[in-house]
């Protein structure tokens, strides 16, 4: 399996997939401590992967989606964003819109 199959078939087997650095009970940088705060206050169902385990993952999902930075959280397969935009996303109260479509919050 490819790297990139890797990622594919992480996103299709997960509706809410946040990439971070370290895990949720030991976040390893202040953005990914603050999207797994987030996620826990919408009360998400979500997986998480530490991109610290796997070098040749960390650097294939940043061309994959695009985007150069950690964490970064997908919702149903579709890059959501960063630690900025989660936040934005929260604050307006659409990030719970978009988890509860997803069926991953209430």
């Amino acid at each position: 399996m490819s790297v990139i199959e890797k990622i594919q078939n992480q996103l299709s087997e997960n509706r809410v997939m946040l990439y971070m650095k370290g895990t949720p009970e030991f976040p390893q940088c202040g953005f990914s401590s603050r999207v797994v705060q987030i996620l826990e206050a919408c009360n998400a169902e979500y997986s998480h992967f530490n991109i610290f385990e796997d070098q040749e993952l960390r650097e294939a999902l940043k061309e994959y989606s695009n985007w150069p930075t950690y964490p970064q959280l997908y919702i149903d397969g579709q890059l959501v964003g960063g630690c900025d935009i989660v936040t934005d996303l929260y604050n307006k109260g659409e990030l719970a819109k978009m988890l509860s479509a997803a069926g991953a919050a209430e």
